[in-house]
């Protein structure tokens, strides 16, 4: 009996020490699987955001750079599209987010979840948008560019919905799991 509770205090604690690495093989699942009933318009939250605001604010800014730089290269090698990268989005949000405080009243840091993660969705669809302007400039038509702003506007809205619920548990798991290390 002694050797099994032994056994799995040890895993208890492996796992809460790795629980924020653990978390974070989860965004490409979720990015892959794409839940449509957390969609709207056809767009989804942007994920990768809601996992990376927690983590730089408590790990700083050249850990959220260095795994915005993970999450981009990962979401760009998942997909086959080559028209632009999430590298330089996700680098600038991960450097943002890391420079930002924790704030002491609950109420204020839910909310400030979601406008920080539309800011940084904004940021990143802007970037991606400019990215297939840039390459597409001679063959594109005016029609075009509404369906994109709407899609990036849905998908701003939709990141800040989901970010204040997220967030907030993702922050206290990274909180509990650098406490432990």
């Amino acid at each position: 009996m002694g050797a099994n509770f032994e056994s799995e205090y040890l895993m208890n604690k492996f796992f809460s020490k790795k629980l924020s690495i653990i978390s974070f093989i989860f965004i490409p699942i979720i990015f892959l699987w794409n839940p449509n009933w957390l969609g709207f318009f056809g767009a989804q939250p942007y994920w990768p955001l809601i996992w990376l605001l927690p983590w730089s604010m408590i790990y700083g800014s050249i850990n959220g750079l260095i795994f915005g730089l993970f999450l981009g290269l990962i979401l760009d090698s998942l997909t086959l599209d080559d028209t632009f990268t999430q590298i330089p989005g996700l680098i600038l949000c991960g450097f943002l987010f890391g420079r930002i405080r924790i704030h002491s009243d609950i109420l204020v840091g839910h909310f400030r979840y979601g406008l920080i993660c539309s800011f940084g969705s904004f940021l990143c669809g802007a970037l991606n948008f400019f990215q297939i302007f840039l390459k597409n400039f001679s063959d594109l038509n005016d029609l075009i560019l509404i369906p994109s702003v709407k899609n990036i506007l849905t998908e701003v809205f939709l990141t800040g919905f989901f970010a204040p619920f997220i967030c907030s548990q993702l922050l206290r798991m990274f909180k509990f799991s650098k406490g432990k290390l």
